[in-house]
């Protein structure tokens, strides 16, 4: 039997809402997105790249937590404001994803909470207890 626990950790931004930031299995662990907010300070930094830096840092942090890591990462889902920055973006995120990348989706959305640039989910295999 599957039994479904939260993931929590002070070392990403928390949830802005009635969400938890990732819930796990014993086999996987879903990443609900990640926000560029910097979680001891609450600040968005300016600019895509930082933007993206920052998002994939928060969600390294709760794949971490759920027991999984960039690693065994099956697939992520990146929203971007404006789709001018995919380049950009996809540069910081060859930097977290170099080795067997991920499948992905990139849309485009009209809004993200606090008018970030972009937010990144992402769904991975459970690797540790």
């Amino acid at each position: 039997m599957h039994t479904k626990s939260i993931v929590s950790t002070v070392k990403a931004a928390p949830a802005a809402g009635p969400y938890s930031q990732a819930t796990r299995t014993e086999q996987f662990v879903f990443a609900s997105g990640q926000l560029p907010i910097e979680p001891v300070s609450g600040s968005i930094p300016d600019g895509i790249e930082q933007q993206t830096r920052q998002s994939l840092v928060n969600l390294s942090a709760v794949l971490e937590a759920g027991g999984a890591s960039f690693a065994s990462v099956l697939k992520t889902t990146v929203f971007l404001k404006n789709m001018n920055d995919f380049a950009v973006m996809n540069g910081i995120y060859a930097e977290f994803f170099s080795d067997k990348p991920p499948a992905r989706s990139t849309i485009e959305v009209a809004r993200l909470p606090k008018d970030a640039l972009v937010e990144i989910e992402a769904i991975a295999l459970c690797t540790k207890g």
